[in-house]
């Protein structure tokens, strides 16, 4: 592949830090997802742009009506028929691959993603915290619990835990509801071990997650963004990379593979 002097210089650059570093995470936002051909929710063609965003309080009105809730979804009102429809279609792409690669080559420790599309998992990676939950997995309100999807039956609702009998909801985070416990736990415990980080299809724009990066960089540790546009993270990056992470992840894999 023909690279201009300025990728290949930026990309060389990141994979030395990746290989000097001793603990990498990644975070990843939904550019990666674009790219696999599902839709973002706020740009021009996204899906909130076409049906209306969900009610901020929708986590209120769960905990009000969960079976009225659970009845809307099963019908699969507004944006979610689309959403589902591409989610239950889309493949990884070669970013997907080329972090689960990362992983397994021992530099990679952890990804956490603010995507719900499972995509990450497909492609092989293993240690992931979701922090905006997974929307191919059930969760339990009151103990955490987590199912696949289809083990949980719907023919009562709402479905109940299993194990401790609280009411069932999607494991994706709804407007007006805490990140869960034990993602936002395994987020912060990472971050403060991280000495470098991937940050990889995000705007940066959205809390907790885009917190994250700066309590890197505020110890003097490295960051490597690749992204479509520039970012409030871009100035304190150490490399910036304006592109698709599908093309330009797997160069810099390629590039660790030679230095090691």
């Amino acid at each position: 592949m023909d690279l201009s002097q300025e990728l290949r210089e930026a990309t060389e650059k990141s994979a030395k830090l990746l290989t000097k570093a001793e603990y990498v995470i990644a975070l990843t936002g939904a550019g990666m997802s674009v790219e696999s051909g599902i839709p973002d929710f706020r740009g021009p063609d996204g899906l909130w742009t076409k049906y209306g965003e969900p009610p901020m309080d929708g986590y209120q009105r769960f905990l009000r009506d969960p079976k009225g809730d659970w009845e809307r979804r099963i019908k699969k009102e507004g944006y979610a028929r689309e959403l589902y429809e591409t989610l239950e279609k889309a493949k990884p792409n070669p970013g997907h691959y080329a972090l689960a690669e990362l992983e397994r080559l021992g530099i990679l420790k952890c990804l956490i993603t603010q995507n719900v599309d499972n995509l990450d998992r497909t492609a092989g990676v293993k240690n992931i915290a979701e922090i905006h939950g997974n929307l191919f997995l059930v969760r339990c309100i009151q103990c955490g619990s987590r199912y696949p999807r289809g083990k949980i039956s719907l023919e009562v609702l709402p479905p109940h835990c299993p194990r401790c009998n609280g009411i069932i909801k999607t494991d994706g985070v709804m407007f007006g509801e805490p990140i869960p416990a034990d993602a936002l736990e395994k987020c912060q415990m990472e971050t403060e071990k991280c000495d470098c980080m991937l940050i990889l299809g995000t705007s940066a724009s959205v809390s907790p997650a885009a917190g994250f990066p700066r309590e890197v960089a505020m110890k003097g540790r490295a960051l490597i963004e690749i992204n479509f546009s520039e970012t409030p993270l871009t100035p304190i990056c150490q490399v910036s990379i304006r592109g698709k992470t599908g093309r330009i992840l797997p160069i810099i894999v390629e590039q660790v593979k030679t230095i090691r």
